[in-house]
């Protein structure tokens, strides 16, 4: 299927590895000129020149802390600089650490909703009104299954994610006229090193193995094992694609059946 984004150029956060650095990988298997952005320089640009030599594509890395707002506006200048205004753009971002009421301090509320909520906005504010201009426009948010079941113990995750859910329904109908569509993608239970940290810290309060734990974590997956993270980036793929032209406004599981609900 051709996704019609050919020469596109796409942003993705947070892609040095795992469901960012699968979707980075997704568009330059569709030719997009990709961006990638990561807090670690050497991670950020060992990954762009794997992903750009697998594919025969322009990946451009740049170091960015998603959480800070200079840096932000200072990711947006120079990917104007070298590749253009963002056509295509994937918010991403860590999650913040687990924990629950009792367990979380105060000034971790604040963290995490720059981190995993703002970093959003900010961006968004930024492509926006080039995509306006150009009257095309494609971003997709990296949530979680959790804004439709809350998981215990992730306290931040899923308050900042819910948040992040409230924004993009009421701006995609917004930006609807414009030809910008607006969507987020939830990934269950997807073998990140984030639900190897997970993982981990269940095995340290339970007592038991890691390998028990990551078991554990399957059981109420109907497929009965984990999702990959290419999985999730070709859903991204297709979300940011001419294809998916009428598609705007959703929040689209990818969890192997594990969410139960109807709606």
């Amino acid at each position: 299927m051709d996704l019609g984004i050919r020469g596109k150029v796409a942003l993705v956060m947070a892609a040095s590895k795992g469901l960012g650095r699968a979707c980075a990988e997704e568009f330059a298997r569709e030719g997009c000129r990709v961006a990638i952005c990561s807090r670690t320089q050497s991670e950020v640009e060992r990954t762009a020149q794997e992903i750009g030599e697998a594919h025969g594509a322009e990946v451009i890395p740049f170091q960015t802390d998603v959480s800070d707002p200079a840096e932000i506006a200072k990711l947006l200048d120079s990917v104007r600089a070298r590749l253009g205004d963002p056509e295509i753009a994937v918010t991403n971002a860590g999650g913040p650490p687990p924990g629950n009421f009792a367990s979380i301090p105060l000034e971790q509320y604040r963290q995490a909703l720059e981190l995993t909520l703002m970093s959003a906005v900010r961006l968004i504010h930024g492509v926006v009104p080039p995509m306006k201009a150009e009257g095309w426009g494609r971003i997709v948010l990296i949530t979680s299954i959790t804004v439709k079941m809350p998981f215990g113990n992730l306290l931040l995750s899923n308050m900042a994610r819910s948040g992040l859910t409230g924004f993009m329904k009421t701006l995609a109908t917004e930006l609807a006229p414009d030809g910008i569509t607006l969507n987020a993608v939830l990934p269950g239970i997807i073998l990140t090193d984030r639900v190897r940290q997970i993982a981990q810290q269940r095995a340290d309060e339970e007592g038991i193995g890691v390998e028990q734990a990551m078991q554990e974590l399957n059981k109420p997956i109907p497929m009965g094992r984990l999702g990959e993270p290419p999985e999730l980036a070709a859903l991204v793929a297709f979300l940011a694609s001419e294809r998916a032209s009428f598609i705007t406004g959703t929040s689209t599981q990818i969890d192997g059946g594990h969410y139960p609900g109807t709606l």
